[in-house]
């Protein structure tokens, strides 16, 4: 029964409760799980479910930890494809009901699991695959942003004009896609203290992504990459034949698109700059200390400072009503973009990146910008109030921008907040979606998309860490 039709009859049940016979009852909402059963998962993981077990012990409104045992597992239960390959574990993740796997999304699928490997070896085995297979698809290509494991499927976008080698499937440049496969090296290696991943072929991977982040640069006005795409879509491609708009060379790194998948107006991207600042220093540190590549260290954190300095001289600047807060995109001659994406990295999710923190003043002032009416992707609608994209049109709001908001809050009334609008516009289906329309929760986009799903989980373990009394509530 869906909440429309429930609510009616309830309506209508206790209007005429005067008249119904001693003993009736009204009907109660039933939460059955939407999970798989056990035999059709594709991963699975004791440590998982003994979180998902304690986690609906403690979360006290029953239609939220339903939520949370569908949604938290989703990504172990329905887009794991892990073997051994000579010797080597291998984990390909897709990204759910597109049957390809994003560095990104792979990386953001697994993280709320990263926790726990060193209690569960099935899952420390799982992530070590999964950096295995990124270094994998780094060593094929490191512009493109999404891979198949059947090298012999054909892409969907394979008329691109973007040198489409086999095993791709599309090869939109981010920079964030590098970054992510970073993030999780680095967070694996500190967890564990595991180094026998970074083998050969990682060090490889790792040394190509800093060089083409470095050639990305553009300090001479060139760039091998070209992206075009045959689309009455003007976000699928960048202009001036796939090379994207006119640029000064400052320092900053070109990101032909958008974590959204969009491309950019200005191609200096910022929350993508300070993400590889990052990753850069996270690179330092492990080639400095466990590697013993000084010299690889060091470019590391020349480029890491390179990076940083010219997100101070260039990204940062006066708004007329928030001071001084960080521009979205920016092109090197002075122009630049006030707005946000809701897809991470995001200004909106630079604390959960570890890109600076949340107590940063200049965080703060950005913050406020994002959550009000002068960010023109910030949407207010009878369903809900969050960042949308403009990936899912003007009137849209993303479950991933209201769970990045409470993740990086500790207002526990906001917080509040955030989850009764996630519990209230999964439009009876359980899950978290891409995006609904801001007016209609039931008008969304994509049924299956594992990390929303599984980064709802992450925020409520992370309330239960922080704010324990919030999951007390009804929302």
């Amino acid at each position: 029964m869906n909440r429309k039709t429930f609510l009616k009859n309830s309506s209508l049940a206790l209007g005429a409760l005067s008249a119904m016979p001693l003993g009736s009852f009204i009907t109660k909402k039933e939460f059955v799980s939407k999970r798989p059963p056990v035999s059709e998962r594709t991963f699975s993981s004791s440590a998982v479910e003994e979180v998902i077990k304690e986690m609906k012990s403690v979360i006290k409104d029953e239609e939220v930890s339903w939520l949370f045992e569908n949604c938290y597992p989703n990504t172990l239960d329905t887009t794991v494809d892990f073997e051994y390959i000579d010797g080597k574990p291998d984990t390909f993740i897709i990204t759910g009901d597109i049957d390809a796997m994003w560095l990104r999304d792979s990386t953001a699928q697994v993280w709320p699991y990263l926790p726990l490997i060193n209690k569960d070896e099935k899952l420390k085995e799982l992530v070590k695959g999964l950096i295995n297979r990124q270094t994998k698809c780094i060593n094929l290509d490191p512009y493109a942003n999404a891979f198949y494991k059947d090298v012999n499927k054909e892409s969907y976008w394979k008329d691109d004009s973007a040198q489409m080698l086999p095993g791709i499937h599309e090869r939109k440049w981010e920079i964030d896609s590098l970054c992510y496969a970073v993030r999780l090296s680095n967070a694996y290696y500190q967890i564990t203290g595991d180094t026998s991943a970074f083998d050969e072929d990682w060090d490889k991977a790792m040394k190509l992504a800093a060089q083409t982040l470095r050639t990305e640069q553009r300090m001479d006005g060139t760039t091998p990459y070209r992206f075009a795409r045959r689309t009455s879509v003007m976000i699928d491609s960048p202009p001036f034949n796939g090379t994207g708009r006119q640029l000064k060379p400052t320092g900053l790194i070109c990101s032909a698109f958008r974590p959204s998948d969009d491309s950019t107006i200005y191609q200096y991207l910022i929350p993508s700059n300070l993400f590889a600042v990052t990753s850069l220093n996270q690179l330092h540190d492990i080639y400095m200390n466990e590697l013993d590549d000084h010299d690889f260290a060091h470019e590391c954190k020349m480029f890491a400072k390179q990076v940083e300095q010219a997100i101070e001289d260039q990204a940062i600047h006066e708004h007329l009503n928030f001071g001084k807060i960080y521009a979205y995109e920016v092109d090197g001659f002075g122009n630049k973009i006030f707005m946000d994406d809701a897809n991470v990295p995001s200004l909106m999710s630079l604390p959960y990146i570890e890109a600076l923190k949340p107590d940063s003043q200049l965080y703060k002032n950005t913050r406020k910008f994002l959550l009000s009416e002068n960010n023109p992707y910030f949407n207010s609608g009878t369903a809900a109030t969050g960042q949308g994209s403009p990936h899912s049109g003007k009137d849209s709001i993303w479950p991933m921008g209201i769970i990045l908001r409470a993740i990086t809050s500790y207002d526990t009334d906001e917080i509040s907040l955030c989850i009764k609008m996630l519990k209230e516009t999964h439009a009876d289906t359980g899950f978290m979606h891409e995006s609904f329309y801001k007016n209609d929760a039931t008008q969304y986009t994509r049924d299956w998309f594992a990390w929303a799903n599984t980064l709802f989980g992450e925020m409520l373990i992370k309330v239960n860490e922080e704010h324990p009394k919030i999951l007390e509530k009804q929302f």
